[in-house]
């Protein structure tokens, strides 16, 4: 824990979140907030006006409403890289988590809104990002790991890249004569890569249209 409190700036569009978010850190001893806002703008207003050591902010604010606090920290890594950020979502949405952490991952947390109304694990997750490390909700983690899971048990995993760029022509429905164009093969060769493809996904001899039709399924569930 720090010696003085983490100075920190609390940002939701959401009005009672906001101020339930404020409530709950102001109890905190560990914590002091400094500003609260609604929107990406005013939040880098109070950065520039209070020079907070941490920012709780929602994924999702005006004005577009789809990832302004994941672009907000991606601002301040470059613009104030000391700062920490916990950015908070309501989805279990492995992908934001990616966004989030894929210029690095220090001073970063991604936390659910459900955990909110645990005091101590929002002020672990500040003291954490402040300290210049990085926490992941427990729930984002276990979707990566049983959707690695899937990816290393599903079939397509025993495809050749070269097979996989087929039957990702396949999959636009494209025929053998078309796929052997674009991807500069014989039409023979783009007949093995095919027949390969449906032994490996175990499709069975049938109607060759009914096995590209299920080929693709299993890509497209796949990818």
């Amino acid at each position: 824990m720090s010696a003085r409190p983490i100075r920190t700036v609390v940002a939701d569009d959401n009005f009672l979140v906001r101020e339930a978010l404020v409530h709950i850190l102001a109890r905190a001893d560990a914590v002091a907030v400094v500003a609260s806002c609604a929107d990406r703008e005013s939040v880098r207003a109070a950065v520039e006006r209070q020079h907070p050591d941490a920012i709780v902010t929602d994924i999702r604010m005006p004005p577009t409403f789809s990832n302004e606090g994941i672009e907000l920290a991606d601002e301040l890594r470059s613009s104030h890289p000391t700062i920490g950020v916990v950015v908070l979502s309501q989805f279990v949405e492995p992908s934001y988590a990616v966004s989030l952490f894929r210029s690095g991952a220090a001073r970063r947390a991604y936390l659910l809104k459900e955990r909110v109304h645990d005091a101590a694990q929002l002020v672990f997750a500040l003291e954490e990002v402040v300290a210049g490390r990085s926490v992941v909700d427990p729930r984002v983690v276990e979707v990566l790991v049983q959707a690695r899971a899937r990816a290393v048990a599903s079939p397509l995993s025993e495809l050749t890249p070269r097979e996989r760029e087929v039957l990702g022509e396949v999959a636009q429905g494209k025929s053998n004569a078309a796929i052997a164009n674009v991807l500069v093969l014989t039409k023979h060769a783009v007949e093995k890569h095919i027949n390969s493809i449906f032994m490996k996904l175990g499709l069975a001899a049938d109607d060759d249209v009914s096995r590209r039709v299920k080929a693709t399924l299993m890509f497209l569930s796949g990818e």
